[in-house]
């Protein structure tokens, strides 16, 4: 079978699946820790055998399972953290204040540097020149 129709990037790559993520987490790990359970009492039986690694795996399941939740709450809280930011601004309060027209004196204009900013005219290695490096073309 070729792989290159699939990976030499003609395709686009689908959009990632978004679901309720926190509750597939939560079942699974639900069903891992029922499985500990259900074979707990079979304890002797598997290690007779030398299968009781069987039931740790289980156990070790729900664990990493809790783990998993909490992986899973925190990343939600900080991608609906970004998307409030995101749409109200960094103070988390909408912005509703029009910017200054252009004729308004506190309005800078466009184009003249911001007050106190150097200007680039100052010589090289003088401590008057900034720390900032030029724009390109700008020389």
């Amino acid at each position: 079978m070729r792989l290159d129709r699939w990976t030499s990037g003609d395709r686009e790559a689908p959009e990632p699946l978004e679901g309720n993520i926190f509750a597939t987490v939560a079942g699974l790990t639900a069903a891992w820790f029922v499985l500990f359970l259900v074979q707990l009492p079979f304890y002797g039986w598997y290690a007779d055998r030398g299968h009781d690694w069987f039931i740790w795996t289980c156990l070790a399941g729900a664990g990493l399972g809790l783990i998993g939740l909490w992986y899973v709450r925190a990343r939600e809280t900080s991608i609906r953290r970004s998307a409030e930011a995101a749409g109200t601004g960094t103070t988390g309060t909408a912005t509703t204040e029009a910017p200054p027209a252009a004729d308004t004196p506190d309005a800078p204009t466009p184009g003249a540097p911001a007050p106190g900013a150097s200007t680039g005219d100052a010589p090289a290695g003088d401590a008057s020149a900034g720390d900032e490096p030029l724009p390109p073309g700008t020389r």
